[in-house]
């Protein structure tokens, strides 16, 4: 029997602000480790297995007998999770390699649209039609936002489509087993498990990738570790806490926001200045977001 949540803490909406600005440094991250010679997938496998590694102690002492007493059901649909979360970051990374940055950017984009699917038939948690206005308005700025890097890199190429859409059926299928899962599970038991078994499936895809993990300069590892601790185990944690809170069609809308603020760092790092195009792009996600919260059930 699912209980109703508890009064969270700090509004949920604060908490899914603050792992937006979390995960918008990832790209950040990636394109300085990219620079140093550091493979797509390397970088994907040590972000979640750094992550696992520094929640160990967290799951040790504030989880484990109620990691210990998960039913199958509930493991099952951890491993799930998981594998979804590897399975994302691995087919849309492997994308960008493939098709172009537009392409790829605004298939995987799609994901709101089949969170909301699913989520109204699985768990009966429907939007309202301004709802549905903020979820498709969310979509179109992201679509916009891949037109400005249009030709930025790679070339089309329908496996790299399919492989962009495959991380966006993925990417929504995380997120949705993550709201059926955090209304019975703690933040520490959920994460844990879905990181853990990510890790574990992206290292392994390295290694028949042959993909080498080691033998990178300090620099890189250091930044696997900002990517572990601040876009993985900030935000990626903040929108899993939400999921508590909100539908998983709201957590997935607003994590479309993370170009806005992956624009914002590249402006004040370096000095990227957005076009008036991804600016209106901005503008529109934002107003998807918060149609979307108009619209929750």
């Amino acid at each position: 029997m699912n209980h109703p949540p508890s009064r969270p803490p700090i509004p949920p909406v604060l908490g899914i602000l603050i792992g937006v600005v979390a995960v918008s440094f990832a790209a950040i991250f990636i394109r300085y480790a990219s620079a140093e010679g550091a493979p797509a997938l390397a970088i994907a496998a040590w972000r979640l297995t750094l992550a696992s590694l520094l929640l160990v102690g967290p799951a040790w002492f504030q989880a484990r007998a109620e990691l210990r007493g998960l039913t199958r059901r509930e493991v099952g649909l951890g491993l799930l999770s998981g594998a979804f979360l590897a399975a994302h970051f691995a087919t849309w990374i492997s994308s960008l390699e493939l098709t172009s940055v537009a392409s790829s950017v605004a298939l995987v984009t799609m994901y709101p649209l089949f969170a909301a699917v699913v989520s109204a038939l699985w768990l009966r948690e429907r939007l309202r039609p301004i709802g549905w206005a903020g979820v498709m308005l969310s979509v179109v700025g992201s679509i916009l936002v891949a037109l400005t890097d249009a030709g930025a890199a790679g070339s089309d190429s329908l496996l790299g489509d399919a492989l962009a859409l495959a991380g966006a059926v993925t990417g929504a299928g995380y997120f949705l087993l993550g709201r059926e899962l955090r209304r019975r599970l703690s933040l520490i038991a959920y994460i844990s498990l879905t990181y853990g078994t990510a890790a574990v499936v992206l290292v392994l895809v390295a290694l028949v990738a042959r993909v080498p993990l080691f033998g990178y300069s300090p620099t890189v590892y250091g930044l696997f570790f900002l990517l572990a601790a601040v876009p993985q185990l900030v935000g990626h944690s903040s929108f899993n806490w939400a999921l508590r809170y909100l539908s998983a069609t709201f957590v997935t809308v607003t994590v479309v926001g993370e170009p806005i603020g992956a624009t914002i760092w590249a402006l004040l790092l370096f000095g990227e200045r957005p076009g008036g195009l991804k600016a209106l792009a901005g503008a529109l996600i934002l107003m998807g977001i918060v149609l979307t919260s108009r619209g929750e059930g």
